[in-house]
């Protein structure tokens, strides 16, 4: 009966990190040769399509990868070099089987980046819509992937442009300017470029996928100073903000959305966003109008937890009506 009641996503539940993974029955088709297995068994209820959503960079992100089999792929850019998992779920025991010189890092890495850190019992709450958000999605946790740059970037392609653009070019510079993702991996899997190799980007490459100057050179900025930056993985969220912030182009928003998913952030507010306060205003307060200063006095009652109270508002899918048309595509590319 419950699955029955489960809500359909939308493009406003897509944003707060939802990823449709088929649950499939009996034994899933396990891929061939792992170089490593690693099983786990979490505490607790988990999605995968949750925990995981908000690591997909659009739907043809070249690093992630959610199969009709009920596996999820990621290629990451690990410490120890490129990598491939592969996880799957089933009778509440999660299967993970890596390749490529990362593949211990991401075994090892594997609860994390399941939410196995994050406590989801710490929230309470105080609104009737996250309480009933909470209930149908007792799956959620906040994952931590451990990994700065491959969070960071993306977020400062997404600066001031729509989604659409800023996907679209993370999928042409991956799959450019990245190798293919180690082992069985699906089809035109790509692990992220290596700081040097986001470096030497021609110019005339950046404009080509849609990429201003002014994102282009945060990018740069950002991997000249590639290893202090992953070295904030070690650092409390709000100190790791202000060292991504060090870097000129990464504001509040860049850091935020970067450390929700680096570090698990459960109470790394978006602000600056052009939609969000808008979203929390009218969820909570009827208030379409809300700005940051609106949103964060909302949230106040979750402090500590403002994240996942966001989350969940994302994930409930109320929203208010459009007033205006959808901001137009722009695609400096072909000028």
């Amino acid at each position: 009966m419950a699955g029955r009641f489960t809500p359909r996503p939308t493009r406003t539940t897509v944003r707060g990190g939802h990823v449709a993974v088929p649950a499939v029955a009996g034994v899933p088709r396990q891929a061939p040769a792992p170089a490593r297995v690693r099983t786990w068994v979490p505490e607790g209820p988990l999605d995968l399509g949750l925990v995981l959503g908000p690591l997909r960079r659009g739907p043809g992100d070249p690093t992630f990868r959610a199969l009709p089999d009920g596996s999820v792929w990621r290629a990451s850019l690990t410490p120890a070099g490129p990598g491939t998992l592969r996880v799957t779920q089933r009778s509440g025991e999660v299967r993970g089987e890596a390749w490529g010189p990362g593949a211990d890092w991401l075994l090892e890495k594997l609860p994390e980046m399941l939410g196995a850190l994050d406590d989801p019992s710490a929230f309470v709450p105080r609104h009737k819509l996250l309480a009933l958000t909470r209930h149908r999605r007792p799956g959620l946790r906040l994952t931590r992937t451990g990994l700065v740059l491959e969070s960071l970037i993306p977020s400062v392609l997404e600066q001031k442009v729509t989604t659409g653009e800023a996907y679209r070019a993370w999928r042409l510079l991956v799959r450019k300017y990245g190798e293919p993702a180690p082992g069985p991996a699906p089809e035109r899997m790509s692990v992220m470029p290596a700081p040097r190799t986001w470096a030497l980007i021609p110019s005339w490459e950046w404009h080509r996928a849609g990429v201003d100057d002014k994102r282009a050179s945060t990018v740069l900025r950002a991997v000249r100073v590639a290893a202090r930056l992953e070295e904030a993985v070690g650092m409390p969220p709000e100190a790791a903000q202000e060292r991504l912030e060090l870097v000129s182009g990464i504001g509040p928003w860049t850091s935020a959305e970067t450390v929700q998913r680096s570090h698990g952030a459960v109470d790394a507010v978006t602000v600056g966003d052009l939609h969000l306060p808008g979203i929390v205003g009218w969820a909570l307060a009827g208030d379409r109008d809300a700005d940051d200063a609106g949103m964060l006095a909302l949230l106040e009652p979750y402090a500590g937890q403002r994240h996942r109270a966001a989350r969940l508002i994302l994930l409930s899918g109320r929203v208010p009506g459009r007033r205006a048309p959808r901001m137009p595509y722009g695609d400096i590319g072909r000028l």
